[in-house]
């Protein structure tokens, strides 16, 4: 039928478009979601988080991606953007094209109204099916708070959360430590 709009694509469809596109999409279930701008504080924080997390592990085999490196989950079918990722091994990618990570390590997500439900449930229901994921923060972007969620042996998700602007918290995972103070550098956010 002329006019019609195609509502389900395959994944090898949504690459192509995804890698001649202008703007970036997630994909899931045969449909594409596109992905909207970030606000400044957003911006802030990831800035200050690929920060922090780079110069801890300067030297070091592992390497941290911000925004734009596109994470698979194999077993969900989900292809998304983490806000920051932390590979802590050899990378491994879906394709030659070497933009599709398979394996990460650490994944933090900013979270913004519009998101924050979506990335605290239903994606990191996603992300707990990666086997090489040890550590997942939520980064609040309207308060300073912190939840970090990591993996146990037996494969259990324990959380521990912060408020406190003057504490810091361990990445195991990686052997780092994330200051608050740091996370929310010039972000600006008035206490309540």
């Amino acid at each position: 039928m002329p006019g019609q709009t195609k509502l389900r694509y395959t994944p090898e469809e949504y690459l192509l478009l995804e890698r001649e596109a202008e703007h970036k999409s997630e994909y899931f279930d045969g449909e594409i979601f596109a992905m909207s701008g970030a606000s400044e504080r957003h911006n802030l924080i990831v800035t200050n988080l690929v920060r922090e997390l780079s110069l801890q592990l300067k030297g070091r085999a592992c390497k941290t991606y911000s925004n734009d490196m596109r994470v698979k989950v194999t077993s969900t079918g989900l292809y998304t953007y983490p806000n920051v990722i932390v590979l802590g091994g050899k990378a491994v990618f879906d394709d030659e094209q070497e933009d599709t990570l398979l394996n990460p390590t650490v994944i933090v997500e900013v979270l913004s109204k519009s998101t924050g439900g979506y990335d605290k449930g239903e994606k990191f229901a996603h992300y707990r099916k990666l086997e090489s994921l040890a550590d997942y923060l939520l980064v609040s972007q309207g308060k300073y708070h912190v939840e970090h969620y990591f993996r146990q042996r037996d494969s259990q998700w324990l959380l521990s959360e912060t408020e406190n602007l003057k504490s810091a918290f361990p990445i195991s995972s990686i052997n780092c430590v994330l200051s608050m103070a740091e996370i929310y550098d010039k972000v600006g956010i008035t206490p309540a």
